[in-house]
């Protein structure tokens, strides 16, 4: 089935598409908040984000908490801080993980206000 146009075109606005393109992201940013929003779409990345949501823990807590290997949680972790969506801190010979920043609490904050308004 070919597609047909409706018989009244609708013209392009020339204004509009150029004010839509100036505020278009660049490239460079455009890769880095689609990287965030992939390193946080893996579902065992998202749990480990909504248990750092609640509070600050160490590799052990969270792996008792999400009924993984620290080996697992460890690893998850490292793509996490490379990504710069969690931080850690040293106390004594534990390491405790939280989320980076506000921001990555205000993010996962919305996202949960959305899917519970849906």
């Amino acid at each position: 089935m070919a597609y047909r146009e409706d018989a009244q075109e609708h013209s392009v606005d020339a204004d509009v598409v150029a004010q839509v393109k100036a505020a278009m992201l660049s490239d460079e940013l455009l890769l880095a908040v689609a990287g965030l929003f992939k390193v946080i779409g893996d579902p065992t990345r998202t749990r480990i984000v909504l248990a750092l949501n609640q509070r600050e823990l160490c590799v052990s807590d969270l792996s008792a908490v999400l009924n993984m290997t620290k080996s697992a949680v460890s690893h998850q972790l490292s793509t996490l801080k490379q990504n710069k969506i969690v931080k850690s801190r040293r106390e004594g010979i534990n390491i405790f993980y939280s989320l980076d920043d506000q921001h990555i609490t205000d993010i996962i904050e919305l996202a949960l206000t959305h899917m519970k308004h849906k």
